[in-house]
């Protein structure tokens, strides 16, 4: 049997310190149960005794032989050390990159009570046994997955996760779709690696450490993860992100998008890159497969908020897209040519012909230009 033994937390605000989650997030923990028990990982520091309570009443007078630790991020492994005090008999149950990384959290290894896994060992519950499925930089180095037989589930650590507590009813892709290119995003061949392992299970449900247990429609969900991890188009259309500092550019950005939905355009996602949320733009670059990026020269370089998002994207490894730019600069512009440069170490890029070159206003010129740029993107 296996139980959902986990927490919401409501009292977030950013997750990771960066992602702004206004549906909260859900810190997974599982208990698995066959002769012997064995708990799947701990949740966030802050919820230490909620979570203690909720292994007591899911176990009534059993304790628990394992924990098993997937993953060391503190949302996941902060209460390791609660759980060790709490059951001392208890065997830990990890890769040997976890437990020295449980050094450098708790300043102990639990070397007298700890079992050390890798890729295809197994845990014998009695009546159930467990496989251990090694996922490095999915999206630390330490992770691994966890696959139990007599259930056919995938505990997937932070894989298939999304954004969101469990008591909120929300679409499963767009919060997972953030989380996956924000979070893990940058390890796409580490993440088909896994899908490759993943493909050889008999697989009916797969149960995360964050978001819910997924156990319809798997295909779907594996779809996505494949499409994402290989850094291939999701959907039809064009993403336009841009900075303007005093209206001109956000009109030839008006202008472009009216053209490209004149012309068919099956969906125009714009951002305004200073005041939209930046994960939320980064999503939307990876989703689509052209993108139109727009700004202003700035101190002989780019914008800030253009020059933080280009490095979002090269950061996670952008690839296989179509890039469209647009520039504006009253007496020297090079945004364009400082776009290009960033962008020099990354792979299958491909830059349209048309630039628009604005100086200072959008004019005449400039509305052929735009009108050539919709054009090529279609």
């Amino acid at each position: 049997m296996i139980k959902y033994i986990g927490v919401n937390d409501h009292n977030i605000d950013l997750f990771e310190g960066q992602y702004t989650v206004p549906n909260g997030m859900s810190y997974n923990s599982y208990i698995v149960e066959g002769e012997k028990v064995a708990v799947m990982d701990t949740v966030d520091a802050s919820f230490g005794d909620e979570w203690l309570s909720n292994i007591k009443e899911a176990l009534g007078d059993r304790s628990p032989d394992y924990l098993i630790v997937q993953h060391m991020e503190p949302d996941h492994s902060a209460n390791i050390d609660v759980f060790a005090t709490e059951y001392p008999q208890a065997v830990i149950v990890a890769t040997d990159r976890a437990f020295a990384m449980m050094k450098k959290f708790f300043e102990k290894d639990y070397a007298d009570r700890r079992i050390v896994v890798g890729d295809g060992d197994t845990l014998d519950l009695g009546g159930r046994t467990l496989t251990f499925c090694t996922a490095p930089m999915v999206h630390w180095p330490e992770v691994m997955m966890t696959y139990d037989s007599k259930e056919k589930t995938l505990f997937s650590a932070d894989g298939f996760g999304k954004f969101g507590a469990l008591d909120v009813e929300e679409d499963w892709a767009c919060e997972a779709r953030r989380y996956y290119i924000g979070i893990v995003g940058k390890y796409g061949a580490q993440v088909q690696a896994v899908l490759k392992k993943a493909a050889t299970l008999d697989i009916e449900t797969i149960c995360p450490l964050h978001g819910p247990v997924l156990t319809e429609n798997l295909s779907y969900y594996i779809g996505l993860y494949d499409t994402w991890s290989s850094y291939s188009v999701e959907s039809e259309g064009v993403v336009i992100c841009y900075t303007s500092v005093y209206g001109n550019t956000k009109k030839a950005v008006e202008l472009l998008e009216k053209e490209l939905i004149a012309a068919g355009c099956p969906k125009v996602a714009v951002n305004d890159l200073a005041r939209c949320d930046k994960a939320e733009a980064v999503e939307d670059a990876f989703r689509y497969g052209k993108i139109v990026l727009a700004t202003t020269t700035y101190n002989g370089e780019l914008f800030p908020f253009m020059r933080e998002f280009i490095n979002e994207l090269t950061e996670r490894g952008y690839k296989n897209r179509t890039i469209g730019l647009i520039e504006n600069g009253s007496w020297a512009p090079v945004a364009a040519r400082t776009i290009k440069k960033m962008f020099e170490n990354s792979k299958n890029l491909t830059f349209t012909d048309t630039t628009v070159t604005i100086h200072s206003a959008v004019k005449a010129e400039n509305e052929e230009q735009i009108k050539a740029l919709a054009k090529e993107l279609l």
